[in-house]
């Protein structure tokens, strides 16, 4: 699947719960967005950015940047600047990860795609019974069909995946939740990774 994927990492919120520039926040040894970064490659060769702006990453990435549609509000102009990314590479899929959940899993591009049946374009994961729009993996060919959503003037993601076809995934909590963000200072305090995990790394 891999050769036929493209992921993108979802930065172009403004973070304003956590005071701004949430993707540079410290995650451990690195940052959010650079943590992301790492997971999406871990899922696929060909990895983007969409931002609003470059300054939310202030050149802290080696990735290709995508500037989303000042028009569309939203994660939408995330989807749409990913599922163009995805169209000019020739890939199938695009896999979109927010900049802000540093424990996703690693089997989350082949389980969204194993479970997606014909006539669906989109696979959204869910943990607790809370769906997670951004954590999803969508066919290429749905962009025509964003356009036309959005000349309706709805912006749910949810929405328009149950437009084209959505599939839900339900990952289990264990004793976290895979798909925890960080929104606010006290939510990524208590993403960090231990001092113990850090040690491990940098001996």
């Amino acid at each position: 699947m891999t050769e036929r994927l493209a992921v993108v990492v979802l930065a172009g919120g403004a973070g304003s719960r956590i005071g701004g520039a949430k993707p540079r926040r410290r995650l451990g040894r690195t940052t959010l967005i650079g943590h992301a970064l790492d997971l999406a490659q871990a899922y696929g060769r060909q990895v983007a950015v969409a931002v609003r702006d470059e300054s939310q990453v202030s050149g802290a990435v080696e990735a290709r940047l995508l500037l989303d549609d000042p028009d569309i509000e939203g994660p939408l102009a995330g989807l749409a600047s990913a599922l163009g990314f995805a169209r000019g590479l020739g890939a199938d899929w695009v896999l979109t990860l927010p900049c802000d959940s540093p424990r996703l899993p690693p089997d989350l591009a082949l389980r969204l795609q194993q479970a997606l049946r014909l006539g669906e374009a989109a696979a959204l994961a869910r943990s607790g019974g809370r769906l997670h729009p951004t954590c999803a993996l969508w066919r290429v060919g749905c962009l025509e069909a964003l356009t036309a959503y959005l000349a309706t003037g709805r912006r749910s993601l949810k929405g328009f995946a149950a437009t084209v076809g959505m599939r839900v995934v339900d990952w289990p909590l264990a004793e976290t939740d895979p798909f925890a963000n960080a929104n606010t200072p006290e939510e990524l305090a208590a993403l960090q990774p231990p001092p113990s995990a850090l040690v491990a790394r940098n001996p």
